[in-house]
This record gives structure tokens, C-alpha cells and sequence, in this order.
């Protein structure tokens, strides 16, 4: 299967000391299946910090990987989706705030966090959270959160 990573540089090699903690599921490497999506990321990190658009491919042993790691995989937004993305999220829960090596799932992006910050401030149910979601064209991301998952990519040269 085939993912990618935008960014403003081409990634050598994964480190995850500079991931970034409090993303939807937790800090680690994150990839999409979504070539578009990847180019958008990457043009919007370049919009924040410099650096020139680029998308890095990946070759990602699925079959092997969900035969071996600990997998959580979200088909579509749920309950148990956005209750998880919003643990993850939150400042004041000890992270990790689980034990998966790779998770599955819907990108809650910049639109879809406005909604996360109604249910989060009390104005919206976590159904209405979710139904609000149904109707959006979400892309999926690959969370990679150490190196044993990371062991099941191979960078695309």
C-alpha cells in the first residue's frame, strides 16, 4: 500500500523527537493514503515555517503489520473516533495516552476542529460531534507512533 508525507522537507529518516504531541492520535509519524491531501499538508507547513513543498512516499506492509503490531483501525467517524482523537488532544491526560503501535482513521483537519472545540466547550453532544462529521469528505490517516511500526515502511526513492 502506498502512503505519503508532506512537508517542507523530504523525510531521510523518521525521528520522533521532532513529532509533535496533542494531534489526533497522539505524537508520532502520520501519513495518508491521499496524494492530494499529502501536497496540501505540505503546502500549508511550507505557508508556517519556509521551506520548499515536498511529499515523501512510502510502501507500507499492511498484511504484515496487522498480522504483528497492536492495530487500532476507525473505518469512519464514531463515537469511539472522536472520543479517542479528543483524549488525544487533551493537555491534561498522561500520554501516551494509549498503547497502539499504528491507528487507522478519519484526519479530523482544521475544518473539523471547530466542531471537536463545540463538543469539547459543552455545546454540541458527541452524536451531533459525529453526525457533523458524516457529512464531511474526510481523508485517512496512518499513525506510526515508534519504531517497530515504523519498521513495516519503506521509503519510495
Amino acid at each position: 500500500m502506498r502512503l505519503y508525507h508532506g512537508s517542507n522537507v523530504i523525510i531521510e529518516e523518521i525521528d520522533f523527537a521532532k513529532c509533535h504531541p496533542f494531534k489526533d492520535f497522539g505524537c508520532g509519524f502520520y501519513l495518508t493514503d491521499n496524494i492530494a491531501h499529502a501536497r496540501n499538508m505540505a503546502f500549508r507547513r511550507c505557508l508556517r515555517i519556509g521551506g520548499n513543498e515536498c511529499v515523501t512516499e512510502y510502501e507500507f506492509d499492511f498484511e504484515r503489520a496487522f498480522n504483528n503490531l497492536k492495530m487500532k483501525i476507525f473505518g469512519k467517524p464514531s463515537d469511539e473516533w472522536a472520543e479517542f482523537v479528543m483524549m488525544n488532544r487533551n493537555e491534561n491526560v498522561t500520554h501516551p495516552a494509549h498503547d497502539y503501535d499504528i491507528v487507522i482513521g478519519p484526519i479530523a483537519d482544521d475544518a473539523v476542529v471547530v466542531s471537536f472545540r463545540l463538543f469539547q466547550d459543552g455545546f454540541i453532544s458527541i452524536s451531533e460531534l459525529v453526525k457533523r462529521l458524516e457529512y464531511k469528505e474526510l481523508s485517512t490517516q496512518y499513525f506510526f507512533h515508534n519504531p517497530k511500526a515504523v519498521s513495516y515502511l519503506k521509503r519510495i526513492l
